[in-house]
């Protein structure tokens, strides 16, 4: 049986016995096919897989691929969906990666771009292709509205209002949120919708607004590898979600408040949302390193904490 075969299979299984999300699904089978090819790699059948070789897996993951803690916990959940699969199809005669412990992901600060990086960034991309334009109108629309990646390839026509500015989106745990966007972005998304996207869908229906080269829906692996191309030629460290993290923390630095950046952002806990103020505090205090090395770091320290208490109890 090939991998993809055996890929399709697991995803049908996930959606239909499992009831999981497409996107969790999606997820799964992405961590599954990088352990079936380092299985290849590593000459080891899928049948005679140990605990070892799937610890093996997960050091070569963070020491060879770099991974973070986060991406280890997600392929660990993949590989926990893939060894129930493979129990029930009769390939493994038990669920071995049961055995795994998802690590403790810490809570790091997100990775924040200035507003010159993103323009930066941004202006890397060639507009004078048609699909430079396409790639330019959707991450324009990734930083004017905070998207995630998923967001923004499930973007619908009819949830689109150019005239009004603003989109509909559908995010996580199918929660529906309505985001403004600015006019850089609509002028982007005029020229790809009016311009582009008709000679790439050649008279296809296609519900979603952005598409591929063949006039299919996009996927998140091709807007990441675009991105990956934008970020080299712009010089410019980033993800694509890093986008979103910098419209949030720029929201915050402009003076909008945090309930509202959390509606925008469409999260359901309002402490997922207080990370970005954790964010311009440690930009105030490397800002004032910088110019003021002089000044007691630990005074300042006092100082943001204080303002912390305060924001706590107005809000």
């Amino acid at each position: 049986m090939t991998i993809e075969l055996l890929l399709s299979r697991f995803y049908n299984d996930l959606a239909s016995v499992e009831r999981v999300s497409e996107l969790t699904a999606q997820t799964y089978c992405e961590s599954c096919e990088i352990f079936l090819n380092w299985l290849v790699q590593e000459q080891i059948k899928l049948a005679s897989v140990t605990i070892q070789n799937l610890l093996y897996f997960l050091t070569w993951r963070k020491t060879e691929k770099s991974c973070d803690e986060l991406t280890i916990a997600k392929d660990i959940s993949g590989l926990r969906a893939f060894g129930s699969y493979l129990v029930r199809a009769g390939m493994w005669k038990e669920n071995i990666a049961k055995l795994l412990d998802r690590p403790k992901a810490s809570r790091s600060l997100p990775r924040v771009l200035s507003v010159e990086q993103v323009d930066s960034l941004l202006d890397s991309i060639d507009v004078s292709k048609p699909l430079g334009i396409r790639d330019r109108a959707l991450f324009e629309l990734v930083y004017s509205c905070g998207l995630r990646i998923s967001e923004v390839c499930s973007l619908k026509i009819e949830n689109l209002h150019l005239n009004e500015q603003m989109i509909i989106v559908h995010g996580k745990g199918d929660k529906e949120r309505m985001v403004p966007f600015g006019e850089s972005a609509k002028k982007r998304l005029e020229a790809y919708l009016n311009d582009v996207r008709p000679n790439l869908v050649k008279g296809k229906v296609v519900s979603q607004v952005f598409v591929n080269y063949k006039g299919e829906p996009i996927s998140r692996k091709g807007v990441w590898k675009n991105f990956q191309t934008f970020e080299a030629k712009s010089g410019v460290t980033a993800k694509v979600h890093t986008l979103r993290h910098s419209f949030a923390t720029h929201l915050l630095a402009g003076g909008m408040d945090l309930r509202s950046v959390q509606e925008l952002l469409g999260h359901s806990d309002l402490s997922t949302t207080t990370i970005y103020t954790h964010v311009e505090d440690k930009q105030l205090r490397e800002g004032h390193n910088t110019y003021f090395p002089g000044h007691n770091s630990e005074k300042i320290q006092e100082n943001i904490n204080e303002t912390d208490d305060n924001k706590l109890i107005s809000r």
